[in-house]
């Protein structure tokens, strides 16, 4: 986001805020009101920081006096936080056709198992070629019946659809 400070704010009036320092060594806000913006950027000078607009979009726009390199640092800080505890979470797919033996099914069972207790989602996707796509319902039977199979490990995030010639179906790990 795009802070505006000091001589870039527009408005006439701003709601001022200071942060001052409280009884616990934190910063405290305090609601100074609404003053004019000369009087606002009188303040920050006095303080020896900058005045922030922090709500522009507010009626009239709310200011902030403190140190903007200090704040742009913090804020930079928090988002390499979030990032870092941030899951990437990866999905694996599937490829079945209707008149996939249960050998080959029970294979691709055997690693969607593994990949699910790994943590990774798992996409089962049903290929429809030519006119078996008039016997939709054989695919969805075999979709469930997988579901069945996985369901101690998984559950449902997706439930079998049509997406083209497909049918597609989402299992994401148990939280357990």
């Amino acid at each position: 986001m795009e802070y505006r400070i000091n001589n870039q704010i527009r408005s006439r009036e701003v709601r001022l805020i200071i942060e001052e320092e409280g009884d616990d060594g934190r910063p405290q806000p305090r609601n100074v009101g609404v003053v004019t913006l000369r009087e606002a950027l009188d303040t920050a000078a006095n303080y020896g920081v900058d005045l922030v607009e922090i709500a522009p979009g507010a009626s009239p726009p709310v200011c902030k006096v403190m140190d903007f390199g200090k704040f742009q640092y913090e804020q930079q800080r928090k988002e390499r936080r979030a990032k870092k505890n941030q899951q990437k979470v990866e999905v694996k797919t599937i490829q079945l056709r209707p008149k996939t033996g249960d050998h080959h099914v029970g294979i691709s069972l055997k690693r969607a198992r593994g990949w699910l207790e790994n943590g990774k989602k798992v996409k089962v996707q049903m290929k429809f070629r030519g006119r078996e796509i008039t016997h939709s319902q054989i695919g969805r039977k075999k979709l469930e019946e997988i579901k069945l199979e996985l369901s101690d490990v998984s559950v449902v995030e997706q439930h079998p659809n049509m997406d083209g010639r497909d049918m597609i179906m989402v299992l994401a790990p148990n939280k357990e």
